[in-house]
């Protein structure tokens, strides 16, 4: 069971480093659960790019003066934080952990300079068949923009839509990183990065951290209904775009299905999705994929408003990386925080009424690594 959240605040922090974002989500997360450094017996990090450091899990341990009995990193690009809370289950259900902390933290709006962060991000083309050729990460999110506007008749409209609605939801949450609202004008006026994807239709670059604690169900110490990951399931087509197999059909169907059928769930049973965000084209793609809207249609429910409060399925209703900001790892882990929050009631202006089941979807790379989860209420 999930007994613990935090985040940070998010966006430009001064003074902030990678340890000092991760040992503050964690405290948060510790005091949320009501426990001690000294329950902690599993610790899973993630990865940082603004302080590379080849065993960040054990750097982190040390920092904070922990000896847990699993203690490990894992990178998988944005799905990480996701694939992390399915290895804490794993671990709690097997007896190896009581208490296992996930955090993820990196300050990659204050820590890196404009050409690190661009260098940093060519590093995830291929280096035969891509990277001399230039198209690095938001090429080729717009190859796959190109491709779903030609096939489907999408409209730019359509992908600004699902940025307002993001931005809306940012407003509504205090430590967001971007709150004052847009407009679809505002987002279809913005500049080109990658045709047709414009800067507004991108997620941020921001400092951040934010943690989660997975505990034994007899473990908790927490008064409040406890929340469940009812399913979990991975999806992996390809790493490398030139090897997609589909540019409108990825991992996510995979991953997703192995979710709904571990959970006995379908799609119109979630009352609230956190659903990653890295472009407005791939939540357009993967909500069609995981079954969510028919093909052709999360574009027109997006601009009729289906994904805010109220709409058919409220998603990211934090704002997600495109508002609520993204800080690497901590991108993923930001949209579990918001579900445990909409399940617990605890989601203020923001809140879903009545929330009962939660999806929350990680991907990483060019929509190559894939993992879905799915929470409850019990």
């Amino acid at each position: 069971m999930i007994s613990g959240v935090a985040n940070t605040r998010v966006g430009e922090i001064a003074g902030s480093s990678c340890m000092s974002l991760h040992e503050e989500a964690a405290r948060g997360a510790l005091d949320d659960a009501g426990l001690q450094w000294s329950d902690i017996d599993g610790v899973l990090c993630a990865y940082s790019l603004a302080e590379p450091h080849p065993m960040l899990a054990s750097a982190f341990c040390e920092f904070v003066g922990i000896h847990p009995n699993v203690c490990t990193a894992l990178q998988s690009g944005g799905t990480t934080a996701c694939i992390m809370v399915m290895l804490a289950e794993s671990l709690v259900a097997t007896g190896q952990c009581r208490h296992v902390l996930c955090v993820t933290g990196d300050n990659r709006a204050t820590g890196m300079s404009r050409d690190g962060a661009v260098a940093a991000l060519a590093e995830f083309g291929h280096a035969q068949f891509e990277r001399p050729y230039g198209i690095g990460i938001p090429p080729a999110y717009g190859l796959v923009a190109q491709r779903y506007l030609h096939e489907y008749g999408a409209t730019l409209e359509q992908l600004a839509a699902i940025s307002v609605e993001h931005r809306r939801h940012a407003a509504r949450h205090p430590d967001a990183h971007k709150r004052e609202p847009i407009s679809l004008d505002d987002v279809m006026r913005s500049r080109v990065i990658s045709s047709p994807l414009r800067l507004l239709d991108c997620c941020l670059v921001s400092d951040g951290g934010a943690a989660v604690i997975v505990s034994a169900a007899d473990a908790g110490r927490d008064t409040r209904a406890p929340l469940k990951v009812l399913g979990m399931g991975q999806g992996h087509t390809h790493e490398h775009i030139v090897a997609a197999p589909s540019l409108t059909d990825f991992g996510c169907k995979q991953s997703s299905q192995r979710a709904f059928a571990q959970a006995g769930l379908k799609p119109s049973d979630i009352d609230v999705a956190q659903i990653y965000d890295s472009f407005t084209i791939t939540l357009l793609v993967e909500l069609e994929s995981m079954g969510f809207f028919e093909r052709g249609q999360a574009g027109v429910a997006a601009l009729a408003g289906e994904l805010g409060l109220g709409g058919k399925l409220p998603c990211n209703t934090h704002g997600g990386l495109l508002s609520f900001g993204h800080s690497g790892a901590a991108g993923g882990m930001f949209h579990i925080v918001e579900a445990v929050r909409q399940l617990r009631g605890e989601a203020d202006a923001r809140q879903v009424k009545d929330a009962q089941t939660a999806f929350v979807h990680g991907d990483g790379g060019i929509l190559s690594a894939h993992c879905s989860l799915i929470l409850g209420r019990s």
